[in-house]
Protein backbone atom coordinates (compact mmCIF):
# COMPACT_ATOMS: atom_id res chain seq x y z
CA UNK A 1 0.00 0.00 0.00
CA UNK A 2 3.06 2.10 1.02
CA UNK A 3 4.40 1.83 -2.44
CA UNK A 4 1.22 2.33 -4.03
CA UNK A 5 1.30 5.93 -2.63
CA UNK A 6 4.69 6.45 -3.18
CA UNK A 7 4.14 5.79 -6.96
CA UNK A 8 1.20 7.20 -7.27
CA UNK A 9 3.10 10.50 -6.14
CA UNK A 10 5.64 10.61 -8.67
CA UNK A 11 3.11 9.46 -11.46
CA UNK A 12 0.90 12.14 -10.45
CA UNK A 13 4.07 14.65 -10.23
CA UNK A 14 4.66 13.37 -14.09
CA UNK A 15 1.51 14.39 -15.49
CA UNK A 16 1.50 17.79 -14.31
CA UNK A 17 4.38 18.02 -15.65
CA UNK A 18 3.70 16.63 -19.00
CA UNK A 19 0.31 17.96 -19.14
CA UNK A 20 2.04 21.79 -18.28
CA UNK A 21 4.60 20.84 -21.23
CA UNK A 22 1.89 19.55 -23.61
CA UNK A 23 3.85 15.78 -23.74
CA UNK A 24 1.93 13.59 -22.00
CA UNK A 25 2.22 11.05 -25.13
CA UNK A 26 5.78 11.80 -25.44
CA UNK A 27 6.35 10.88 -21.38
CA UNK A 28 4.43 7.97 -22.21
CA UNK A 29 6.34 6.17 -24.57
CA UNK A 30 9.64 7.31 -22.72
CA UNK A 31 8.56 5.66 -19.59
CA UNK A 32 6.88 3.05 -21.42
CA UNK A 33 10.33 2.11 -23.28
CA UNK A 34 12.19 2.69 -19.44
CA UNK A 35 10.22 -0.04 -18.53
CA UNK A 36 10.55 -2.34 -21.20
CA UNK A 37 14.25 -2.55 -21.21
CA UNK A 38 14.36 -2.87 -17.36
CA UNK A 39 11.90 -5.59 -17.97
CA UNK A 40 13.60 -7.37 -20.52
CA UNK A 41 16.96 -7.28 -19.50
CA UNK A 42 16.58 -9.04 -15.85
CA UNK A 43 20.12 -8.06 -15.15
CA UNK A 44 20.27 -4.24 -15.93
CA UNK A 45 16.99 -4.13 -13.25
CA UNK A 46 18.61 -6.07 -10.59
CA UNK A 47 21.97 -3.49 -10.72
CA UNK A 48 19.76 -0.84 -9.30
CA UNK A 49 18.65 -3.22 -6.04
CA UNK A 50 22.28 -4.81 -5.48
CA UNK A 51 24.11 -3.01 -2.56
CA UNK A 52 27.61 -4.13 -4.54
CA UNK A 53 26.65 -1.09 -6.88
CA UNK A 54 27.15 2.14 -5.50
CA UNK A 55 24.61 5.36 -6.25
CA UNK A 56 27.15 6.66 -8.18
CA UNK A 57 27.66 3.77 -10.67
CA UNK A 58 23.57 3.40 -10.32
CA UNK A 59 23.39 6.87 -11.44
CA UNK A 60 25.74 6.56 -14.51
CA UNK A 61 24.33 3.62 -15.32
CA UNK A 62 20.44 4.89 -15.46
CA UNK A 63 22.55 8.07 -17.37
CA UNK A 64 23.18 5.77 -20.00
CA UNK A 65 19.85 4.05 -20.03
CA UNK A 66 18.15 7.38 -20.57
CA UNK A 67 20.72 8.60 -23.06
CA UNK A 68 20.53 5.22 -25.61
CA UNK A 69 16.66 5.62 -25.32
CA UNK A 70 16.70 9.31 -26.76
CA UNK A 71 14.88 10.40 -23.18
CA UNK A 72 13.88 14.18 -23.16
CA UNK A 73 15.47 15.74 -20.31
CA UNK A 74 12.18 15.62 -17.71
CA UNK A 75 12.01 11.98 -18.46
CA UNK A 76 15.91 11.57 -17.60
CA UNK A 77 15.55 13.64 -14.64
CA UNK A 78 13.02 11.34 -13.62
CA UNK A 79 15.12 8.11 -13.90
CA UNK A 80 18.14 9.67 -12.31
CA UNK A 81 15.86 10.65 -9.13
CA UNK A 82 14.35 7.31 -8.74
CA UNK A 83 18.04 5.83 -8.27
CA UNK A 84 18.50 8.34 -6.15
CA UNK A 85 15.53 7.92 -4.20
CA UNK A 86 16.08 3.61 -4.52
CA UNK A 87 12.97 3.55 -6.27
CA UNK A 88 13.65 1.73 -9.34
CA UNK A 89 11.76 -0.74 -8.05
CA UNK A 90 8.87 1.10 -8.50
CA UNK A 91 8.91 1.91 -11.78
CA UNK A 92 6.40 -0.46 -13.45
CA UNK A 93 4.22 0.88 -10.89
CA UNK A 94 4.62 4.58 -11.58
CA UNK A 95 4.18 4.20 -15.44
CA UNK A 96 1.24 2.16 -15.01
CA UNK A 97 -0.08 5.18 -12.59
CA UNK A 98 1.02 7.53 -15.13
CA UNK A 99 -1.08 5.84 -18.08
CA UNK A 100 -4.21 5.68 -16.23
CA UNK A 101 -3.93 9.86 -14.76
CA UNK A 102 -2.95 10.72 -18.51
CA UNK A 103 -5.60 9.01 -20.16
CA UNK A 104 -7.52 10.44 -17.71
CA UNK A 105 -6.32 13.78 -18.11
CA UNK A 106 -6.70 13.84 -22.02
CA UNK A 107 -10.43 12.20 -21.71
CA UNK A 108 -9.44 8.75 -23.42
CA UNK A 109 -10.90 5.17 -22.47
CA UNK A 110 -9.09 2.22 -23.43
CA UNK A 111 -11.40 -0.78 -23.02
CA UNK A 112 -10.68 -4.52 -23.27
CA UNK A 113 -12.68 -6.19 -25.93
CA UNK A 114 -12.31 -10.01 -26.08
CA UNK A 115 -13.83 -11.48 -29.20
CA UNK A 116 -14.21 -14.75 -30.33
CA UNK A 117 -12.67 -14.12 -33.69
CA UNK A 118 -10.15 -11.46 -35.50
CA UNK A 119 -12.12 -8.23 -36.20
CA UNK A 120 -12.37 -6.06 -39.11
CA UNK A 121 -11.14 -2.55 -39.26
CA UNK A 122 -15.12 -1.23 -39.97
CA UNK A 123 -16.12 -3.94 -36.99
CA UNK A 124 -13.22 -2.34 -34.37
CA UNK A 125 -14.35 1.25 -35.70
CA UNK A 126 -18.06 0.22 -35.40
CA UNK A 127 -17.54 -0.56 -31.45
CA UNK A 128 -15.47 2.46 -31.00
CA UNK A 129 -18.20 5.00 -32.19
CA UNK A 130 -20.84 3.03 -30.09
CA UNK A 131 -18.19 3.61 -27.07
CA UNK A 132 -17.46 7.37 -28.09
CA UNK A 133 -21.00 7.92 -28.12
CA UNK A 134 -22.38 6.59 -24.89
CA UNK A 135 -18.90 7.94 -22.71
CA UNK A 136 -18.63 11.03 -24.21
CA UNK A 137 -14.87 9.91 -24.57
CA UNK A 138 -11.77 9.09 -27.02
CA UNK A 139 -11.68 5.33 -27.63
CA UNK A 140 -8.72 3.80 -27.65
CA UNK A 141 -9.75 0.01 -27.60
CA UNK A 142 -7.29 -2.93 -27.07
CA UNK A 143 -8.37 -5.68 -28.64
CA UNK A 144 -7.85 -9.55 -27.97
CA UNK A 145 -9.14 -12.31 -29.64
CA UNK A 146 -9.92 -15.30 -27.17
CA UNK A 147 -11.30 -18.60 -28.65
CA UNK A 148 -12.84 -19.85 -25.59
CA UNK A 149 -15.64 -17.19 -25.72
CA UNK A 150 -17.33 -19.21 -29.00
CA UNK A 151 -19.28 -15.98 -30.33
CA UNK A 152 -19.64 -12.68 -29.32
CA UNK A 153 -17.63 -10.05 -27.94
CA UNK A 154 -16.47 -8.76 -23.42
CA UNK A 155 -16.16 -5.68 -23.10
CA UNK A 156 -14.06 -3.94 -20.04
CA UNK A 157 -14.06 -0.37 -19.51
CA UNK A 158 -12.30 -0.17 -16.07
CA UNK A 159 -14.33 -2.60 -13.87
CA UNK A 160 -17.66 -2.74 -15.60
CA UNK A 161 -17.74 -5.41 -18.03
CA UNK A 162 -20.04 -5.64 -20.58
CA UNK A 163 -20.15 -9.88 -21.62
CA UNK A 164 -22.16 -10.37 -24.85
CA UNK A 165 -20.46 -13.81 -25.40
CA UNK A 166 -21.91 -16.97 -26.63
CA UNK A 167 -20.41 -18.56 -23.75
CA UNK A 168 -22.41 -16.40 -21.67
CA UNK A 169 -25.46 -16.69 -23.06
CA UNK A 170 -25.39 -20.68 -23.16
CA UNK A 171 -24.76 -20.26 -19.42
CA UNK A 172 -27.43 -18.50 -18.51
CA UNK A 173 -29.83 -20.93 -20.61
CA UNK A 174 -28.49 -24.14 -18.74
CA UNK A 175 -29.19 -21.88 -15.72
CA UNK A 176 -32.73 -20.77 -16.65
CA UNK A 177 -33.44 -24.53 -17.58
CA UNK A 178 -32.17 -26.06 -14.04
CA UNK A 179 -33.86 -23.97 -12.02
CA UNK A 180 -37.03 -24.01 -14.45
Amino acid sequence: MINNTIARRYAKALVQLASEGGMLDRFREELSSARALLRENIELASVFSNPAFTLEQKKEIMKGVAERMGASSHVSNFLMLIVDKSRVSLLDEIVRIYEKLADERSGIIRPLIRTAFPLDESQVESIRSVLQNKSGRKVMPDIVVDKTLIGGIVTQIGDIAYDCSLKTQLRNIQDILQKG
